[in-house]
């Protein structure tokens, strides 16, 4: 059995080396007709006058050719050369060779490389000939005179050497990669392989030319290691083991140079054993026995003969095919820049906001000391000590921070919240108790005359101007007068309350204000509901810079509590292709996907593109609850959910925070709120899930909660004209030539229910789209998208058109609809009286 396995072992490679029998016919015809195609061009360039005057005359013997081929050869001459591409016809003759040697399956050639090659130089010289010559001769052809004669008509004899220099030129440029980093190491690598080499072939002395052994060389590397103690030990020729090479040598055996040099084999030789205690050597030490280096490999040869080699394997850093060439597109092109579009849109200056003045805080002690005498006096009357009391004076709330004396219990001052403010005579007393972070307890008093903050001081700030936020919201001053920003992106949603003429829609202006004067247009787009219809109209200056819209929509601003329903489930549209395009790119959020977009890693014929910030601003919920309900909050609550990561951030206010507008659902996906001031507890509780927002004076006075602690703010003033003025500024520069078109969107009613039919409103393939129904019998809309090769809105919409005209029957389930005319001939009459 072995030997039978043995034989057919044998015999399988050597009937792999023949080939088939049409292989070899062909493999040889190619080749010889290469043969006589060369020879026959040869023969028919030295001879092709007279060659060429016997064209035409193949079968009248009473003519001799001169050409080696006979007639054969000169009709080949004729075809290839003159009436063809010139001397360029040797290059057919070689693909002829190339050919045959593929098919006899010998690879000396590149197949792909060469042709080409091939075909560029087919194309090139004949008209190089052309321009040579200027049409004498036959070495151009008449494909290379007749282009040569076309180009030099166009572009005159200049440019047509400058485009036959600069091809010729950009051929090797390409193919050899010829640019002046690659063209210094490749000179580099030329120098090291041929002088470099010589060099190191050289002796570096005429007494130590050649090393007699690799041994020898180990000894005498050994003896230049000092050596305290020598011990010489008769060694036993006893069978080395295999020894694995360890990370620290601790003992060198060292051969004696001498008796090593007479007797190699005998292991019978005294040895010197250096028993002296060495440091740790480690692995890539220059001292160590065994040289080890990345790539080559030490072989040591042991008394059983069996090599041991030691490998260290380099390491390896190369770019894959996707990063190197976004790498090269980088730095042809540089990062991807998507403010071009825009290149020259200005940001908003601050001069555009109003100027109120000195807002220094102004100090009144008398105030100050008789409020500090009432909250003391009050609380001794009810047995409360104090052991320091401090306050802390802000644009509209004095915080007064006391420190009990040890026993006094917190409750016990937190129900006197009532009777401070009975005392003090104010309006707004709000008792921190324990104040976060601090031992203390702290009683917010509004102060008699509070100092206005204006949107121009907190934008012309350092922090604001400074700051690298991603969408940079300022809302205004705390209690210590530092100005208060948050991060939109990582709030991540915003839900704003507060009682009508409290501040909210001036808190709305002012996070739409900062946001204009940080963020590019190509960076952020506002999708504004405002069934209000007054609040955010003024934003209209700005459509084609900053605002998002439906396809079909007229205004930007959506006002339509219907319009809105189908807006915010084309933003869950949008949200649904955004993931898509993250998946793809494998990243987690919109900074990554933009941030490799912008290192051009993503390919914009896979479906990527820059992906502004889209922020969703709804003025007034509750109505849209009232008059919508379910088909308002759900898409909100999806959008709460999940949009964050792309880049879609939420801003929704209402001035009746109840229960059955703000659900347990959207709360539990707002975890930023703002409070402007409500009018009972329980809305307070609802917005904030505290008290407190009832205890506000109104005007700006804010309570802000972003799912830690609660801060009360002097939210910024802006002014109805400072927004006029800021939006005018923006909306006469140049912008893009609409708004920001969300995905469309229809309606299941919408699709669904068919009006009464408008031949004036019909679309502009209706007619087209009955023909091809009627002649098919078959109510499909999606044939309606082959046929016509539109979109499934669209095909649709043409579907019910054509249902209320009375040509189709009604929706069928899965089922394709009925077709109520019978023949194009009743078609074109129903038609005829459709347009009467």
């Amino acid at each position: 059995m072995d030997k039978n396995t043995q034989k057919k072992q044998q015999e399988l490679p050597e009937k792999g080396r023949f080939l088939s029998k049409p292989r070899v016919f062909f493999g040889l015809t190619f080749i010889l007709f290469s043969v006589v195609l060369t020879f026959s061009f040869v023969s028919y360039l030295m001879n092709w006058k007279a060659d060429q005057s016997q064209a035409g005359t193949m079968l009248d013997k009473s003519i001799k050719s001169s050409n080696l081929f006979g007639k054969l050869g000169d009709w080949l001459g004729n075809i290839f050369i003159f009436e063809s591409i010139g001397v360029a016809s040797f290059i057919i003759a070689f693909l002829f060779l190339v050919f045959g040697t593929i098919i006899l399956k010998k690879k000396m050639f590149k197949p792909w490389k060469t042709v080409g090659h091939s075909l560029f130089f087919i194309c090139w010289l004949p008209i190089l000939f052309g321009a040579i010559t200027k049409g004498q001769g036959v070495l151009s052809g008449v494909y290379g005179y007749q282009i040569m004669d076309s180009l030099n008509t166009i572009i005159g004899s200049y440019g047509l050497w400058l485009v036959l220099i600069s091809s010729i030129a950009l051929y090797f440029i390409l193919e050899f990669n010829l640019r002046p980093s690659s063209i210094k190491s490749k000179l580099n690598d030329l120098n090291e392989n041929t002088i470099g080499r010589v060099k190191s072939m050289m002796p570096s002395s005429d007494e130590n030319f050649e090393a007699d052994d690799e041994l020898i060389e180990e000894a005498e590397n050994a003896e230049n290691i000092p050596s305290k103690i020598t011990v010489t030990e008769t060694v036993k020729p006893v069978k080395t083991k295999h020894v694995p090479v360890a990370a620290e040598v601790e003992t060198i055996v060292t051969p004696n140079k001498t008796s090593f040099e007479d007797d190699k084999n005998d292991f019978s030789q005294p040895l010197h054993v250096d028993l002296s205690p060495k440091p740790s050597v480690p692995m890539s030490s220059p001292e160590q026995a065994f040289d080890i280096k990345p790539v080559a490999s030490t072989a040591i040869v042991a008394e059983d003969d069996i090599k041991f080699k030691v490998e260290v394997a380099p390491v390896v850093d190369i770019l894959d095919d996707s990063d190197r060439k976004s790498q090269e597109l980088v730095e042809k092109h540089g990062l991807y820049d998507h403010k071009l579009d825009l290149a020259n849109f200005q940001m908003p200056t601050v001069d555009l906001l109003k100027d109120y003045g000195n807002e220094e805080i102004s100090i009144n002690k008398e105030e100050l000391e008789e409020n500090k005498n009432k909250i003391v006096g009050l609380l001794k009357n009810f047995n409360v000590g104090i052991a320091e009391i401090k306050a802390t004076i802000g644009p509209t709330v004095t915080l007064y921070e006391i420190v009990p004396e040890a026993g006094i219990r917190v409750a016990a001052i937190k129900k006197l919240q009532d009777d401070i403010a009975l005392n003090l005579s104010a309006l707004g007393i709000r008792i921190i108790a324990p104040m976060p972070g601090k031992g203390t307890i702290g009683i917010e008093v509004p102060r008699k005359n509070p100092t206005m903050v204006s949107m121009r001081s907190v934008i012309a700030s350092q922090k604001f101007q400074n700051t690298d936020m991603d969408l940079p919201v300022v809302f205004g001053k705390t209690i210590s007068n530092e100005i208060f920003m948050a991060d939109l992106s990582k709030m991540p949603h915003l839900l704003m309350a507060g009682a009508t003429g409290q501040g909210k829609s001036v808190g709305i202006n002012a996070i739409l204000t900062s946001l204009l004067y940080k963020k590019h247009p190509s960076e952020l787009k506002f999708v504004m509901v405002d069934p209000k219809k007054v609040e955010l109209s003024l934003y209209s200056k700005i459509e084609r810079h900053y605002l998002a819209k439906l396809p079909d929509a007229e205004e930007a601003i959506i006002t339509d509590t219907n319009k809105v329903i189908n807006t915010l489930n084309s933003l869950c549209i949008e949200m649904d292709t955004r993931y898509d395009l993250l998946k793809n790119a494998f990243c987690k959020n919109l900074k990554e996907y933009n941030k490799k977009f912008s290192e051009r890693k993503l390919n914009p014929e896979n479906g990527h593109r820059y992906l502004p910030y889209i922020v969703l601003v709804v003025d007034e919920f509750a109505d849209l609850i009232m008059t919508a309900g379910k088909e308002v909050e759900l898409p909100i609550a999806r959008l709460a959910q999940l949009a964050r990561a792309v880049g879609i951030h939420l801003i929704v206010a209402t001035q009746r925070p109840s229960v059955n507008v703000i659900t347990g659902m959207i709360k539990a996906n707002f975890p930023a709120r703002a409070a402007f001031r409500v009018i009972s507890s329980v809305d307070s509780r609802t917005i904030l899930d505290s008290p407190g927002a009832d205890q506000l004076i109104g005007k700006g006075d804010m309570l802000y909660f972003n799912g830690n602690e609660i801060l009360r703010l002097q939210c910024a003033f802006v002014d109805t004209p400072e927004v006029e003025r800021l939006a005018e500024y923006i909306g006469e520069q140049k912008g893009y030539a609409s708004a920001f078109i969300l995905p469309e969107y229809v309606s299941e009613d919408s699709a669904s229910t068919v009006g009464a039919f408008d031949p004036n409103e019909k679309d502009a393939l209706f007619e087209e789209a009955a023909r091809i129904i009627v002649s098919t019998q078959q109510g499909s809309t999606s044939m309606l998208q082959r046929q016509l090769k539109l979109g499934y809105n669209r095909a649709g919409r043409i579907m019910d058109q054509l249902e209320a005209s009375g040509i189709v029957g009604g929706f069928n389930g899965a089922k394709a609809r009925e077709v109520l005319i019978s023949d194009l001939h009743s078609l074109e009459q129903f038609l005829d009286d459709l347009k009467g």
